[in-house]
């Protein structure tokens, strides 16, 4: 049996007592269940996951998943039936005992589907962030008015421009 320590993680972080929480409780349960059944998580696209769990001998009769305050519950209870009764094995290496897998879903997370196919349970799950959450692009406006920009060559453009003194005033255009 492995068991990790993590009271010093909760000396010395202050709000994060629910990581630490969360991280011995996935590890007690790992050890409770002994990794049975076996079990991947893959990621299928950007928000799209699949859990699939190894339940060969198990009918979609005997599994149930159900999701409750963001939690997945997978769990699979053998039903005996009259053929099984009568027979004696020598060797049992298919495992048949009841189980119960239990996931922690981020949030916005949800099932949305499960098909039993080859002795394996795939589990769908999509990640549907709502608008309102989703990051947005505020763009930035100003209200004061445009400074003119300062150039350097100014007084010599000023110059230029300055009608010498004793030169004649131009013609103002006649009107018609």
């Amino acid at each position: 049996m492995r068991h990790v320590d993590f009271t010093p993680l909760y000396r010395t972080t202050i709000g994060f007592d629910r990581l630490a929480s969360l991280l011995d409780n996935v590890l007690a349960a790992e050890t409770a269940q002994g990794g049975y059944p076996p079990y991947n998580i893959e990621k299928t696209g950007e928000d799209a996951y699949r859990i699939t769990v190894a339940v060969a001998g198990f009918s979609e009769d005997e599994l149930s998943v159900e999701t409750r305050d963001g939690q997945l519950t997978i769990s699979g209870r053998k039903v005996e039936d009259e053929q099984e009764r009568g027979r004696t094995f020598l060797h049992r290496g298919i495992a048949a005992r009841a189980f119960e897998k239990r996931f922690q879903l981020a949030d916005h997370v949800r099932a949305v589907g499960a098909r039993i196919e080859n002795g394996l349970l795939h589990v769908d799950l999509v990640r549907e962030v709502p608008e309102a959450l989703k990051p947005r692009r505020i763009e930035i406006v100003s209200d004061a008015p445009r400074k003119a920009a300062i150039r350097h060559d100014a007084p010599a453009a000023e110059e230029a421009q300055a009608v010498p003194s004793d030169a004649a005033p131009a013609e103002a255009p006649a009107q018609a």
